[in-house]
């Protein structure tokens, strides 16, 4: 018997949201699919438009790959690009993602430039700097840009952040002027991994799972009223603005996540972007709910 889903709940103002790891969240905009499969961009979403030189659209019909296109991205942050993280099949540069800190001051300030390498030469920590000189949008962070890994950002910037060593301060210039940055961490890349319907129910079958694991449903409320499966919170796509601030403190990103949507395109997305919020083991439901509704269990309905 089906347990019905459970809804999060969650609310944060667009300040809150402009907060949140500016450099990785990637856009998800709108396009002309079925209304069940449209990924509608939030209000909250059209400040960062300029963060970013890639966008993720889905392409027509919803059930083709994702497709790539530029916008215009904001003068000075270094993260640009999101590509590595949607390509399912890609290795990501070395395997490795870096912790990464960095504040930026206008290529002709060369006077700014050295006093601020003098002052963490002395002691001075970066974040404090950062909040009071940087002209990136990352100084609300205190100069933060979170994990990374190799294709997310202009070439200067990634040559210097991954030959850096760790927590040293080093130098290097952009066409959005001087970067002084710091290495803070590195760790062994994560993949999102695809569970098929049948390991998938399998486990579901455990009580101990169910109870355990961190299950995400990213339809919308109206599809889950009609086919959900047992433990998942609902946490609509469309709705990210208002749920993502505050993902890491609702769930654990050490523990085993699992996403599910209608056919496994938008979970993959949320999945994706779950890597980049620190979740370490991620896995999307191949197929979505359909699939499991065809392939293991025919009592959930399909739609």
């Amino acid at each position: 018997m089906l347990r019905r889903a459970t809804h999060f709940s969650a609310k944060a103002s667009p300040t809150t949201f402009v907060a949140l790891r500016k450099c990785l969240i990637p856009i998800l905009t709108t396009s002309s699919f079925p209304p069940h499969c449209s990924l509608q961009k939030p209000p909250t979403f059209s400040a960062f438009h300029s963060f970013f030189s890639r966008l993720f659209t889905p392409s027509r019909p919803y059930h083709s790959s994702l497709i790539r296109r530029h916008v215009s991205p904001m003068p000075g942050h270094p993260q640009l690009r999101l590509s590595a993280s949607y390509n399912t099949e890609g290795s990501y540069g070395e395997g490795r993602e870096i912790l990464v800190q960095h504040l930026l001051v206008k290529e002709d300030n060369q006077k700014l430039l050295v006093e601020l390498e003098q002052r963490m030469a002395g002691g001075e920590d970066m974040s404090d700097l950062a909040v009071e000189y940087s002209l990136c949008p990352s100084k609300e962070e205190q100069g933060m840009l979170g994990w990374v890994r190799k294709g997310q950002m202009v070439p200067e910037f990634e040559e210097a952040a991954f030959s850096a060593p760790l927590n040293k301060v080093v130098k290097c210039k952009t066409n959005f002027g001087w970067h002084l940055l710091q290495v803070l961490s590195e760790r062994e890349e994560s993949l999102v991994k695809d569970i098929q319907p049948e390991e998938f129910h399998a486990k579901l079958q455990d009580p101990g799972f169910v109870e355990e694991a961190q299950l995400i449903d990213v339809r919308e409320p109206d599809e889950v009223s009609q086919a959900s499966l047992p433990g998942f919170q609902v946490l609509p796509l469309r709705q990210i603005a208002s749920w993502g601030p505050e993902i890491t403190s609702k769930f654990d990103p050490m523990k085993a996540t699992y996403v599910l949507c209608h056919h496994g395109r938008r979970s993959l997305q949320v999945a994706k972007w779950l890597q980049t919020q620190g979740f370490r083991e991620v896995f999307n439901v191949s197929g979505g709910i359909h699939a499991y509704a065809t392939k293991v269990d025919t009592s959930v309905p399909t739609y």
